[in-house]
């Protein structure tokens, strides 16, 4: 191997993960219950839960949401996470 490809390799950082059961951090996902790329990951205002997805619904969200987008349906709990907000 090449000095560049080995210096490449090096620089590569590993991707770490996070888990949203425990919030153990680690570079192998095989070792968490649920895990969640730790650059995506980010807690609920809701539910206070570790989640990976900005779509992520809890019960706690679903029983909040009061609005609907007109434009492509998405529901909300808040007015500003819609771009054409109708109340429902």
């Amino acid at each position: 191997m090449s000095t560049k490809k080995k210096a490449a390799k090096k620089r590569v950082a590993k991707k770490e993960y996070v888990c949203s059961t425990c919030g153990a951090v680690t570079t192998s996902k095989g070792h968490l219950c649920t895990p969640v790329v730790r650059e995506k990951a980010y807690s609920c205002e809701y539910c206070n839960m570790v989640v990976g997805d900005p779509r992520h619904v809890c019960r706690p969200k679903a029983e909040k949401i009061s609005y609907v987008c007109g434009g492509c349906g998405r529901t909300a709990a808040k007015k500003s996470e819609v771009c054409m907000p109708k109340k429902i």
